[in-house]
């Protein structure tokens, strides 16, 4: 059974008020002194009013389950269930200052934009049918084949997770998250739905797809979204979007090349990006995390991870997991592949060839996690998924370019790159530096120093399952959200063109 979509209300039906002067006509002979519903009344009213004014000093999930405001996300799986309570009351907001930084609201685009591509998932790739890895609300099938890797206990938290699934993420993420208004006039951000890396990636490897196919989505999302209202406030700098691909697959120059041209396109002038790569000189631009495995439920999900991650023996100093490319001269993965192999008594290599690294193995998660290591070059662009995925598991990246992480994440990853990795040049390597030797310098209190600060920021680079998030831990999501709010509110009386 595909999923389908549900149209959240806009705004919730106020109830009939009967008149006025028959409301005071009806009280009239209860509220005499003498008569004992009088007090009754009164007393309640107290008691309302005592409530009122402390209810600041209760627990956040308490008062959440006391006034459940249920939103529906933007498609109900048939195996989960993803309503999650939100706040969306101007008042609550006020008394509690859960949302310092301003309020988001979702557009509630047509379906063309993003459930049509999930109900028709199996139209998205002309090899083999994505509908399993995008399932779960983006999160993918349970990783039950790592039940032998993770502990017991965390095992549900585990999922393959595709790495092209930001949109949807972000999505179910976004019409629970708990900053979210119904009332775009008390809206700091307005978030656009389209799902546009799984819109363009439906015709990059499709025979004589066009330009236009690939644009077709992005251009109309601008027609629809230039006609809004709140777009002509402030000329699209309070809008942001997320796009589940790499910033390079949206610059297409010409009808010919690669890609879609969306971020040229002059309505996506101001509006913000959310990407798994961005373009370093491009403002609008953020580098978001890649989608890893995974999805922790609770803050004690996390903490039982780190712990785990912190006291895993790891048997060799450090890893390589990925594949060559042929077609690329001086392939520097090719380089690192064959030093591997002739450091195999320190160095340990996954080869992913063919499909040996696709989604549903667990020998990448068991590479890392053995590894204090983990070489990580530039993959088919400047990033990765595989960064993620190593530091996830707690082992310590090892850079050649500095684009690949340094000058994309800087909203999740320590500002010191040196405290939780290790940069060596690749122009030394192609000169026969040894890794090895420059590795094996680092004490074994560094060692544990760095891994430590990767370990620390594990919170900051995975999306939760709970599409509330986590009462009290910022994940990826949050961190994301929460930037883009604060750049809107840097922007606010500055200069814009």
């Amino acid at each position: 059974m595909l999923p389908y979509f549900h149209n959240s209300p806009l705004k919730p039906k106020t109830p009939d008020i009967p008149d006025r002067k028959s409301l005071i006509y009806f009280l009239q002979p209860l509220l005499s002194f003498h008569n004992p519903r009088t007090w009754l009344i009164l007393t309640v009213l107290l008691l309302q009013i005592l409530l009122l004014l402390n209810v600041h000093s209760l627990p956040f999930s308490i008062y959440i389950t006391s006034h459940p405001h249920h939103i529906p996300p933007p498609f109900t799986l048939p195996t989960t269930s993803s309503a999650a309570a939100i706040l969306t009351i101007t008042e609550v907001d006020t008394i509690t200052n859960l949302c310092p930084l301003g309020k988001v609201y979702v557009y509630d685009l047509p379906q063309l934009f993003n459930a049509e591509l999930i109900q028709n998932c199996h139209e998205l790739n002309p090899w083999i049918s994505p509908c399993e890895a995008l399932s779960n609300d983006g999160f993918g099938g349970r990783a039950t084949g790592l039940s032998k890797v993770v502990p017991e206990s965390l095992i549900g938290s585990w999922h393959w997770t595709d790495q092209f699934a930001l949109e949807l993420i972000y999505h179910n993420r976004m019409v629970n998250y708990r900053c979210r208004t119904m009332e775009p006039e008390s809206a700091t951000a307005f978030y656009i739905p389209l799902y546009a890396g799984l819109a363009v990636g439906k015709y990059l490897f499709k025979k004589n797809s066009s330009a236009k196919d690939r644009d077709m989505h992005c251009e109309l999302m601008l027609i629809w979204v230039q006609n809004q209202t709140y777009m002509k406030r402030k000329n699209g700098w309070d809008h942001f979007i997320s796009m589940g691909r790499i910033s390079w697959d949206f610059r297409r120059s010409k009808d010919k090349d690669w890609g879609s041209s969306c971020i040229y396109m002059p309505g996506m002038r101001n509006i913000t990006r959310l990407l798994i790569e961005k373009n370093p000189w491009d403002y609008f631009d953020i580098g978001v995390p890649y989608p890893t495995g995974f999805h922790p439920s609770t803050a004690n999900d996390i903490t039982q991870w780190q712990n785990f991650v912190r006291s895993r023996e790891r048997k060799t100093l450090f890893c390589f997991v990925g594949a060559t490319r042929g077609l690329i001269k001086n392939d520097f993965r090719g380089l690192l592949l064959s030093h591997c192999y002739s450091e195999s008594d320190s160095c340990r290599v996954l080869d992913c060839a063919g499909s040996k690294c696709s989604n549903g193995t667990s020998e990448i998660l068991e590479t890392f996690l053995d590894s204090d290591f983990c070489l990580q070059p530039r993959g088919d662009s400047f990033t990765r998924r595989s960064i993620f995925d190593c530091m996830v598991a707690g082992s310590i990246p090892v850079f050649f370019w500095k684009r690949t992480a340094y000058y994309q994440y800087e909203w999740f990853l320590p500002e010191e790159p040196e405290s939780y990795s290790v940069f060596i040049d690749r122009y030394e390597v192609k000169s026969g530096s040894s890794i090895k030797a420059v590795l094996e310098k680092f004490s074994k209190e560094q060692v544990k120093s760095m891994r430590e600060k990767v370990i620390e920021n594990i919170p900051k680079i995975v999306y939760a399952k709970p599409n509330g998030g986590i009462n009290g831990i910022k994940d990826a999501f949050d961190i994301a959200v929460e930037g883009v709010l604060r750049r809107i509110k840097k922007q606010e009386g500055g200069y814009k063109w």
